[in-house]
C-alpha cells in the first residue's frame, strides 16, 4: 500500500485480495460484460470452463451473472474491508447466491492461490516504484493542480485499486475510487492522462 498526502488530502494506491478472487471467479466462469464498471480480463489469462452442470438447477448463467454483480458491488463499497466474508468451505455469507456459492466452492483454492501470487507480484512492483521514485507522480499531479488553481487543496481522499487487468487503462468510480490496471503506472504519460482529470475534479 502506498500513501501520498498533504494538508487535507490523501491518495492511497493498493491492490485488493477479495477483488482478485472475484475476478478469478468471473473469468473462470466465463462471465463477460458483467459488473460496473465492466473490466477487461485479468492477466495471466484464466481459461473458462463450463459450469452448467453445477448451476443449472439454481438459475444457470443468468443467476450467476446477477449474483456475481451483487458481490462485486459489495466489494467496491466495502473496500478495503472484505465484505461479504469469504468463509470456505460453506461460504455462509453467500446463502442467497446459490449459483455463485457453488462456483466459489469449486474454484476457491485455485482462486486464492492465484490471488496470492498476484499480491506477491504487486508488492514487488511497489518496492520497485519506491526505489526509482515513480510513486512521487501523484504528489506532482496534485501540486500542478494547486499551482494552476492558485489555492490550497480542497479536502479529498482518492483510492486507487490496482488489479492485473489486460488493458493498460483506468476506470473512475464516483466519488472517490479509481480501478486501474497495475501495468498503467509503468507509462507515466498514460497514467497521468487517466488520473490527472480526477485530481482536477477533486482538488
Amino acid at each position: 500500500m502506498h500513501h501520498t498526502g498533504g494538508p487535507g488530502w490523501r491518495i492511497t494506491m493498493d491492490t485488493s485480495g477479495p477483488m482478485l478472487v472475484a475476478l478469478y471467479i468471473r473469468d473462470a466462469a466465463g462471465l463477460e460484460t458483467v459488473g460496473h464498471p465492466v473490466l477487461c480480463p485479468v492477466v495471466p489469462k484464466i481459461h473458462p470452463s463450463n459450469h452448467s452442470h453445477l448451476i443449472n438447477e439454481v438459475g444457470g448463467m443468468p443467476a450467476l451473472k446477477t449474483e456475481w454483480e451483487a458481490w462485486w458491488s459489495q466489494l467496491l463499497k466495502a473496500h478495503p474491508e472484505m465484505e461479504p466474508e469469504l468463509g470456505p468451505p460453506g461460504f455462509r455469507a453467500f446463502g442467497n447466491s446459490p449459483a455463485l456459492r457453488r462456483v466459489l466452492q469449486a474454484h476457491f483454492g485455485a482462486a486464492l492461490s492465484w490471488a496470492r501470487e498476484r499480491q506477491g507480484e504487486y508488492r514487488a512492483l511497489e518496492a520497485e516504484r519506491d526505489a526509482n521514485g515513480a510513486s512521487s507522480i501523484l504528489a506532482d499531479m496534485v501540486e500542478d493542480r494547486l499551482l494552476e488553481a492558485g489555492r490550497d487543496a480542497r479536502d479529498f481522499e482518492l483510492t486507487i485499486i490496482e488489479l492485473p487487468l489486460a488493458e493498460p487503462r483506468a476506470w473512475y468510480l464516483e466519488p472517490d475510487k479509481i480501478i486501474m490496471s497495475s501495468a498503467l503506472a509503468a507509462d507515466p504519460e498514460l497514467f497521468r492522462s487517466y488520473v490527472q482529470p480526477v485530481i482536477e475534479l477533486l482538488a
